[in-house]
C-alpha cells in the first residue's frame, strides 16, 4: 500500500477584495498517495488554482494543515518553502516559462544551479531527462527553434531534473493542439509509471480522463 504524499485538513484561504471576503478554499480535506496520477478540476472560482499554489508551496493557507512527504508545511519560513519547492516539487506551466536565450539543456539544468549541483553533473542529469522525454536530438536548440509540443517536453524535463516527490502541472496542454496534447499526456503517464506522483490542473474532461483519479472542486471544497 502506498504512503500518503499530500495530506491537507481544514484548509482555508481567505482573500479580502475591497469590502468583500472571498473564501477561495473553505475547509478542504484531501489526501493524495505516493505514485497517484490525478486531475484537479472545477469551474472558474472553484479554488483549484489556489489549491495548486498552496500544494506547490507558492502560497500559504489562512488556516488548516498541510503535510507534504511527512513534513508540516504550514508555518514554514519563506526560505524553508523555497527549499521544499526546489527539492520536492516539479512545476509544469501552460506557458512553458522557458528562457528564450538558453538552450533546452540549459533551461532544464536551471533548477540544479539553485540546488548547488556542479556543472558536469547538471549537464549529465539534464541530458538524461531530455532523453527520457524524447528530446535527445534537440538539446542544444533554443525555445524558438522548437515546436509547442517540444517546448512543453523541455518544461516537463525541467520539472523532473531534481527528482521531485511531486509533479504539479497547471493546464499543461492549454496551448497545444489535440494531437500534441495527447502526446504530452502519454508522457505524463510514462512519468507516473516510472514512479512519480503527478497532479494535473485542467478544465478539459478528455485530459482529465487520461488520469487515474479526478478530484473536483466547487466553492473551495471537494465536490463529492
Amino acid at each position: 500500500m502506498n504512503e500518503t504524499l499530500i495530506s491537507v485538513r481544514g484548509l482555508r484561504k481567505t482573500y479580502r477584495i475591497g469590502d468583500q471576503v472571498v473564501h477561495a478554499l473553505d475547509g478542504l480535506d484531501l489526501d493524495i498517495e505516493q505514485n497517484e496520477y490525478a486531475a484537479l478540476m472545477g469551474p472558474s472560482g472553484s479554488g483549484k488554482s489556489t489549491l495548486m499554489n498552496v500544494l506547490g508551496c507558492l502560497d500559504t493557507p489562512t488556516a488548516g494543515t498541510y503535510r507534504l512527504n511527512g513534513r508540516e508545511v504550514e508555518g514554514m519560513t519563506p526560505d524553508e518553502l523555497a527549499d521544499i519547492r526546489n527539492r520536492e516539487i516539479g512545476f509544469v506551466f501552460q506557458t512553458f516559462n522557458l528562457l528564450p536565450r538558453y538552450s533546452a539543456l540549459e533551461n532544464v539544468a536551471l533548477p540544479l544551479i539553485y540546488a548547488g549541483v556542479g556543472r558536469s553533473e547538471r549537464e549529465a542529469r539534464a541530458a538524461e531527462v531530455l532523453e527520457q522525454v524524447g528530446l535527445d536530438d534537440r538539446m542544444h536548440h533554443k525555445p524558438n527553434e522548437l515546436s509547442g509540443g517540444q517546448r512543453q517536453r523541455v518544461a516537463v524535463a525541467r520539472a523532473l531534473v531534481n527528482r521531485p516527490s511531486l509533479i504539479l502541472a497547471d493546464e499543461p496542454t492549454g496551448n497545444l493542439d489535440t494531437a500534441t496534447s495527447m502526446e504530452i499526456m502519454a508522457l505524463f503517464r510514462a512519468i507516473h509509471e516510472a514512479g512519480n506522483t503527478v497532479l494535473i490542473v485542467t478544465h478539459e474532461e478528455d485530459i482529465a480522463a487520461c488520469t487515474q483519479r479526478v478530484i473536483r472542486l466547487r466553492d473551495g471544497k471537494l465536490d463529492v
